[in-house]
């Protein structure tokens, strides 16, 4: 991401998604953290690329 800044957010996750993500992550050579960034930035790509009416 471009923004250096970071906003800190608190997310719930069910144990079964937090291990899957935590796999995930380190196949990936990642935190969790880091995973879910990720995972939310690609999101966030294919949604703009889609031509989502509703973005901003």
């Amino acid at each position: 991401m471009a923004d250096n800044k970071k906003k800190q957010i608190p997310l719930r996750l069910s144990e079964k998604l937090y291990n899957d993500i935590a796999a995930w992550a380190e196949d990936d050579f990642r935190s969790v953290n880091g995973q879910i960034e990720y995972l939310l930035t690609e999101c966030v790509k294919w949604r703009k690329k889609k031509g989502d009416k509703n973005e901003e």
